[in-house]
């Protein structure tokens, strides 16, 4: 589009706003109807530890709202000379599961609680027998359930949960609602209904009655929507809210609410059955879109949904890329020490193009970047962890491909489930992240990995709030019946080329002799976290 047409569609309203609370930086993206992305803003936050769990205050979460929103602003207002002061629709995203318990007069009861938090072991174990079904311990019933359990004085004051993008959307709406994406992490989802599990919510409240709570959970719960229904409109207080020089008019709709799993499947096009996603950050996760049930409960399997309601089969691992920019800040530290000043982009490049002269299996190495603890594995807390044998072939780019193999180590695990036991069939992967920044190298490794074609578009790397954005969109430029999968494939990807790697057989099976030495390593991983404090 040119600036003339931007500059009209910014007046005229014809825009999408999608913010996402990230684990690392909340950030506003504004799109035109074309999908093009307009301007961006951003604030940076980290999660901190207080009294036991980890969390981000309510300070944070407003002022970064408002960060990422000026900052959005402020770029309209420098390219195209223009205040904003409508937008055609607005969702909000974030990371997805955690706790959010308010009581009657909508307060905090108790400090938001993120998935970051493995204190909900006893309660996920309980459900998952209970419901024969998954419950992870970063689910918002789970933390409920362990709330109960501890008798947390605040449990019977809780007239409402959510989760953080529940929180922002209730708060500048006055709508008690959620995408179905996100409430899958705050319940179990029943497709044909697409709304919570009414069955394995009476089991909850039998389960529960003897506590003499005021409350049923169904009280406690937002209400689902599907992507492309109105989730409330910005209301007068909303808009002073997010836009805190009050240039912003309320009545703007908004789509449901969505979390970070959802908006990275539409951001890599891959909500259609058969496909799926690769999100590579602190944490690694594979969302795979699945044509039928899985046959029994896996663990190490969660079952969510996607924007529009279709079961997914979720691998979530708590550990990928820390350990990894940890050894490269090393490496940057020794370039300077030698005297050179190694630009940040061509030392990943440099190092992971290493990955690829290694061996297939990365030369008898083993490494584990657990920064914390992996359900998939079975590890409480984590140690980074580096091993070798005195036979093992010890080179640079051996140690590359080795930690670039363990940062899907546990994925990979999680997937065998999927493809080997299940026998679910996938057509196409698509990955997206800052690994993958990095022409080919990550490509190549998930592709060993998994065994599938794998992909990176252009507008994987727009990332979360880009697709909260084209979500937003959805709601206001589909056409009547229009899918949400016919919409992305026939409008916002219909021109964008995916660069494709297909897995090469020799990668494959090293990574099938290096998963195995990762299997028989996890004692010494074990023994690392027993011993070393």
């Amino acid at each position: 589009m040119s600036q003339l047409n931007i500059k009209q569609a910014i007046t005229k309203g014809e825009t999408s706003l999608g913010i996402e609370f990230g684990s690392t930086r909340i950030k506003a993206v504004l799109i035109a109807n074309n999908f093009e992305t307009i301007a961006s803003g951003s604030y940076e936050w980290e999660n901190k530890l207080v009294d036991g769990f980890w969390t981000y205050n309510l300070e944070d979460i407003i002022s970064g709202l408002q960060t990422a929103y000026s900052e959005m602003k402020q770029e309209v207002e420098k390219k195209y000379e223009v205040t904003l002061q409508t937008i055609g629709s607005i969702g909000f995203s974030a990371m997805m599961h955690g706790y959010m318990a308010f009581d009657e007069n909508n307060q905090l009861l108790v400090p938001f609680r993120t998935w970051r938090n493995a204190t909900t072991g006893a309660a996920a174990k309980e459900l998952t027998d209970l419901f024969q079904f998954n419950i992870p311990e970063r689910w918002s019933i789970a933390h409920l359930y362990q709330a109960i359990l501890n008798e947390e004085e605040h449990v019977p004051r809780i007239r409402f949960i959510t989760t953080l993008a529940g929180f922002i959307h209730f708060l500048l709406t006055d709508h008690k609602t959620i995408g179905i994406g996100d409430a899958s992490g705050i319940f179990p989802i029943d497709e044909s209904t697409k709304d919570y599990n009414e069955s394995m919510m009476r089991q909850f409240d039998q389960l529960t009655s003897a506590k003499g709570y005021p409350w049923k959970l169904q009280d406690l719960l937002p209400k689902v929507y599907v992507s492309g229904e109105e989730a409330g409109k910005l209301t007068a207080a909303g808009a002073k809210i997010l836009d805190k020089s009050e240039n912003l008019q309320p009545g703007i709709p908004l789509c449901p609410a969505e979390g970070d799993a959802g908006t990275g499947m539409v951001a890599t096009n891959s909500v259609r059955k058969r496909t799926g996603n690769v999100s590579v950050g602190t944490s690694v996760f594979a969302m795979i879109v699945l044509e039928n049930d899985l046959s029994e409960l896996h663990p190490e399997i969660d079952m969510v949904t996607t924007p529009n309601g279709s079961p997914v089969g979720m691998v979530h691992a708590n550990n990928c890329s820390s350990d990894i920019n940890a050894w490269m800040g090393l490496f940057r530290e020794f370039s300077q020490a030698m005297g050179y000043k190694a630009d940040t982009e061509k030392l990943f490049s440099v190092m992971f193009n290493k990955a690829l002269e290694a061996d297939p299996d990365g030369g008898g190495l083993l490494s584990y970047g657990y920064f914390s603890g992996e359900n998939i594995t079975g590890l409480e807390q984590g140690r980074p962890l580096f091993v070798r044998t005195p036979e093992s072939n010890f080179n640079l780019a051996n140690f590359m491909r080795t930690h670039l193999f363990t940062a899907f180590g546990a994925l990979k695990i999680g997937m065998d489930i999927l493809t080997k036991k299940e026998n679910v069939e996938i057509d196409s992967i698509l990955a997206h992240g800052g690994l993958f920044k990095t022409p080919l190298v990550g490509q190549k490794m998930v592709a060993a990995a998994l065994n599938v074609p794998v992909s990176v578009t252009s507008t994987a790397g727009e990332g979360g709030a880009w697709g909260m954005a084209v979500l937003a969109s959805y709601l206001m430029n589909k056409d009547a019946d229009e899918s949400l999968e016919d919409f992305l494939d026939q409008k916002v990807f219909k021109d964008v080329v995916a660069e494709e790697v297909h897995p090469d057989e020799v990668d494959v099976k090293g990574f099938e002799n290096f998963i195995e030495r990762y299997k028989k390593g996890l004692a010494i991983e074990q023994a690392a976290v027993d011993n070393l404090v």
